[in-house]
């Protein structure tokens, strides 16, 4: 049995703590916020709560994994049920389409509308990620990868020259596709000229296996995750930050916190890296990816019946998200801002068409730095900056001894999917007791 402290009590955090706990080593987990969950949190404010974080998730079978494998089955714990639209775009030549989850054929009659022979279209680009998916699932995000270990194959892919950008320009001619496929990395703050394009997967996550939801909010995920560590018997410390991992002949001894000094085998950072002193060395050429203004809206009286996301391209980008919690007859919207925001943010959604401003009875702005010194990082990692942010960040392995990364700074972006993932592949690395 290895002693183990894991530094950070978000979703990765909590993923790991509760693997390797139930693989037979004492764990205790360590956080500098008062409560667990991190960015997968809830803001309650006035009668009305939205979710801080994700309001939805890929790949349901990376949650149900990690719950059957620490304990209980997901079912038996929390609803995750499919979203029949993963979001609404509107395009700035004022034509729309309301993108389904789960079924090509549903997308291919949904893109359609855009345009004959857009469907067609549409589908042929995501159907082309199909092999890559396979490749970068078995070799890179179900095992750890070793760049001197892996085959040919795997590294050509993992360190293509082709970006996301290059590989929509030669595969969809029309400029709202392009936009289709962008969303999801440019409202996460990245270039998709700077974006590989084999994560151009997401496309085909989406159409594959749908989008999926947590009804009243994604923060019951960490809620049931939290109450497992009492399970598992891991030992949780709240607000204590950790100043540094005390290294000694290149092995980690020791987690060094505010009220203690905490004698380790194995150490899990499931933070950003740069607040470690011993690990910030490592990760100095990397930048975070950092979030977009935040509007939470609680309103009343009659609004605009929105889909769960919708999306408003141009510049700035607006996104709605829906699925808050609100007293009877009120609304709980979010508003995610992206670009060039030169007024208000209401105001902003007003001029595209969508006017609550009448309607406001609670309002919490929070602006990117806001959220990053909230949670002491940005909750969606590491920027893309090329193909060689693949080496520069780090996970599941570190330079140190006994320590590993994990997270959405030790994954190749933000989500559960991908985080889940990272904690999966530190146990795997760790090992049973």
């Amino acid at each position: 049995m290895a002693r183990v402290v894991v530094i950070g009590g978000g979703f990765g955090g909590l993923a790991s703590a509760a693997r390797l706990s139930k693989l037979g080593h004492d764990v205790v987990l360590v956080e500098r916020l008062p409560h667990l969950g991190g960015a997968l949190g809830t803001l309650e404010r006035d009668g009305f709560a939205w979710d801080t974080g994700p309001t939805s998730t890929l790949l349901p079978a990376v949650v149900r994994d990690l719950f059957r494998k620490s304990g209980r089955p997901l079912e038996r714990e929390v609803d995750l049920v499919p979203q029949e639209v993963v979001r609404v775009h509107h395009f700035e030549d004022a034509t729309s389409v309301a993108l389904p989850g789960g079924s090509r054929a549903a997308q291919l009659r949904a893109v359609d509308e855009l345009g004959p022979g857009l469907g067609a279209e549409w589908c042929a680009y995501v159907a082309a990620f199909a092999d890559e998916w396979g490749t970068v699932r078995r070799a890179y995000l179900e095992r750890p990868w070793h760049a001197d270990l892996a085959d040919r194959e795997t590294n050509a892919l993992l360190f293509t020259r082709e970006t996301l950008a290059k590989r929509m320009k030669r595969r969809l001619r029309d400029g709202r596709l392009r936009q289709l496929a962008a969303h999801p990395f440019e409202i996460d703050g990245h270039d998709p000229r700077n974006v590989p394009a084999w994560l151009g997967t997401t496309a085909y996550l989406e159409q594959n296996f749908g989008v999926w939801t947590v009804p009243g909010g994604m923060a019951a995920l960490s809620r049931v995750l939290a109450d497992r560590m009492t399970t598992r018997k891991v030992s949780v410390l709240t607000e204590t930050e950790v100043l540094d991992i005390v290294v000694r002949r290149g092995r980690a001894v020791a987690v060094s916190t505010t009220t203690s000094e905490l004698d380790t085998d194995v150490v899990v950072c499931a933070v950003d890296p740069r607040r470690l002193p011993s690990l910030a060395p490592f990760v100095e050429r990397t930048m975070p990816a950092i979030p977009p203004t935040v509007c939470h809206l609680g309103l009343e009286g009659d609004v605009p019946d929105l889909a769960p996301e919708t999306v408003w391209h141009g510049d700035p980008t607006l996104v709605v998200r829906t699925g808050g919690r609100a007293p009877d007859g009120g609304h709980a919207w979010s508003v995610l801002g992206r670009g060039m925001l030169s007024e208000d943010i209401v105001d902003a959604l007003a001029r595209k068409g969508v006017d609550v401003r009448r309607r406001v009875v609670s309002r919490v702005d929070r602006s990117p730095r806001e959220q990053v010194e909230l949670w002491g990082g940005s909750p969606l990692g590491v920027l893309w900056q090329g193909r060689s942010t693949l080496k520069r960040r780090l996970g599941p392995g570190t330079p140190i001894g006994g320590v590993y990364a994990a997270g959405a700074h030790a994954a190749p972006g933000s989500g559960l999917p991908y985080v889940g993932l990272s904690a999966a592949l530190v146990a795997q690395e760790v090992g049973p007791a």
